[in-house]
C-alpha cells in the first residue's frame, strides 16, 4: 500500500516537472525568438508623394476612461451639407496624419463631418506599439464617440476603416452596443484575420510574425498563465527613420485587439450595412476574393473593387478617394 502510495506521489512528481519544464520551455521561446523587421515596403513608401499634407488639421486630444489623452483630427464639412459623419480608423503603423489624410480630406469635401482617430499605440495616443489590454481600443471607441456627440448630438454616424483598420471596423460591427452608435461601417482594403483568403503571404511584405513568440504566449493563456503579452510579436517593413511617424511593432496584446476576432466570427454578428473596398492592384490583400469570402457568410455585404489601385493607392488615388467618398456622402442616413 505504502509502495504504490509513494509510486503515485513520485508520478505526480514527474508529471510536475514536465509541466515546469514545458512552461520553462515556452518562456525560453518567448525570449530567445527576438523579432525581425522585414525590409522597407517601397509601393507604402512612396505612397505619400502624391499627397498634400499641408491642409492636415491640427491635433486635438480628448481624455480616455483611464485618464490617458488620445489623438484625433477634426475635419469639418466643406460644400453641401450632406448630414452626415464618419469617424475614420487608420491602418496599422499609421495615425490620423498619415496619407490617409487625402481621404479623410475628401470625405469632408464632399460634406461629410469627419473625425480621424489616432488608435491608441500609435500617433499621439499612449505608448506606441502597446496597449493595456484586448478590448481597450473598444473602450477607447466609446469614449471617443462621446466626445464626439458633443458637439454633434444627432449626427449619423458611419464607421470607415483601412486595412488593420478595417479589420477592427469589422469588429466594432460585430460588438453588441457599439455596433448602433454606427449607421453603417465601410472597410477599405481589409484585412480579414489570419485565416481569410484575403491575405497574401505576410501581406505582400507587409509584416512579420513572431511566430514561436505568438504561440508560446497563446500556450500560456491556454494554461491559465497570462502574461508577457506586452512583448512585440508582429514588425512592419517601414523605413528605419520613421519612428517618429510611423509604429514600428506591436504587442501580443496590440495585435489582437486592432483586428477582427475572425471575419467567420464576426461577420454573422453585424446588424447593420456594411461596404467594402477593394483595389485590383493590392499588393497585401487578393482583393478578388472579398466577395466569395464575405458574401457566403453575410450575403448582403456590398464589395466593390476599384481599378488600377494598390492597397495604399485606395487611400491617397483621385479616382479611389473620390468613390469612397461620394459613397459617404450619399448613402448612410438610414438607408443602406
Amino acid at each position: 500500500m505504502a509502495t504504490r502510495l509513494l509510486r503515485g506521489v513520485l508520478g505526480l512528481f514527474k508529471w510536475g516537472l514536465c509541466a515546469v519544464g514545458a512552461v520553462a520551455l515556452i518562456f525560453t521561446a518567448l525570449i530567445a525568438t527576438p523579432l525581425q523587421r522585414p525590409p522597407e515596403m517601397r509601393s507604402v513608401s512612396s505612397s505619400v508623394k502624391g499627397v498634400d499634407m499641408s491642409t492636415l488639421p491640427a491635433l486635438e486630444r480628448f481624455q480616455a476612461r483611464d485618464g490617458t489623452w488620445l489623438g484625433y483630427r477634426h475635419y469639418a464639412a466643406g460644400g453641401a451639407a450632406t448630414r452626415r459623419g464618419a469617424i475614420f480608423i487608420h491602418g496599422s503603423s499609421g495615425s490620423s496624419g498619415t496619407i490617409n489624410h487625402a481621404l479623410t480630406a475628401a470625405m469632408a469635401a464632399h460634406g461629410v463631418e469627419t473625425w480621424a482617430l489616432d488608435i491608441r499605440g500609435h500617433g499621439a495616443s499612449g505608448t506606441r506599439g502597446d496597449i493595456g489590454y484586448v478590448g481597450q481600443l473598444e473602450d477607447d471607441l466609446v469614449d471617443f464617440v462621446a466626445h464626439v456627440r458633443k458637439s454633434a448630438p444627432d449626427l449619423p454616424l458611419t464607421l470607415v476603416g483601412h486595412s488593420a483598420g478595417a479589420g477592427f471596423a469589422l469588429r466594432v460591427a460585430a460588438t453588441p452596443i457599439i455596433q448602433d452608435m454606427f449607421v453603417r461601417t465601410v472597410l477599405v482594403a481589409p484585412y480579414l484575420g489570419y485565416d481569410a483568403p484575403t491575405n497574401r503571404p505576410h501581406s505582400g511584405g507587409w509584416a512579420n510574425a513572431d511566430i514561436p513568440r505568438f504561440l508560446g504566449l497563446t500556450a500560456l493563456r491556454k494554461i491559465g498563465i497570462d502574461c508577457c503579452s506586452q512583448l512585440p510579436v508582429l514588425a512592419f517593413a517601414v523605413p528605419a527613420s520613421s519612428e517618429a511617424i510611423l509604429t514600428p511593432t506591436y504587442s501580443d496584446r496590440l495585435m489582437r485587439n486592432f483586428a477582427t476576432r475572425g471575419y467567420r466570427l464576426d461577420l454573422p454578428r453585424v446588424t447593420h450595412p456594411m461596404t467594402i473596398f477593394g483595389g485590383t492592384e493590392d499588393e497585401m490583400m487578393i482583393s478578388g476574393k472579398y466577395a466569395e469570402a464575405v458574401q457566403v457568410i453575410k450575403p448582403d455585404v456590398d464589395v466593390k473593387l476599384i481599378e488600377g489601385v494598390n492597397h495604399m493607392g485606395i487611400v491617397t488615388n483621385p479616382k479611389a478617394v473620390n468613390a469612397i467618398a461620394e459613397d459617404a456622402a450619399t448613402r448612410g442616413a438610414g438607408q443602406s
